[in-house]
């Protein structure tokens, strides 16, 4: 599978931002997958951000972004989204996307270790 993650960009604090993440492959089911979004800081190490389940009936997100950020999925077109509102200038990071190694599951998936492909990451600035 390959994942193609875009729409990063260099914003000011309190503007927002929508990272697509397109998944291509023949014979990758996207519609099996948990999807999930990671950050990563300059010197600091990968963080998870948000996760979708397959069917999108559940989403999940680490603290800092709750309430501003919001993931989704348009299985149809084998995308995944990252809406981010609010952003602060501690939201700068390289976003990656990433699935899960495993179909239908949401085993420790928070866990960068549970996810087998990644996109090369876009990168977010959020000035002062």
């Amino acid at each position: 599978v390959q994942l193609q993650a875009s729409g990063g960009g260099v914003v000011q604090a309190g503007d927002s931002l929508t990272l697509p993440c397109a998944a291509s492959g023949r014979t990758f089911s996207f519609s099996r997958y948990l999807m999930a979004w990671f950050r990563q800081a300059p010197g600091k190490e990968r963080e998870f951000v948000a996760c979708i389940t397959w069917d999108s009936s559940s989403t999940f997100y680490e603290d800092s972004v709750k309430g501003r950020f919001t993931i989704s999925r348009d299985n149809a077109r084998s995308t995944v989204f990252l809406q981010m509102n609010m952003l602060k200038p501690e939201d700068t990071a390289v976003y990656y996307c990433a699935s899960h190694r495993f179909y239908h599951s949401t085993s420790s998936m928070t866990n960068s270790r549970a996810f087998g492909s990644w996109g090369q990451g876009t990168q977010v600035t959020v000035l002062q």
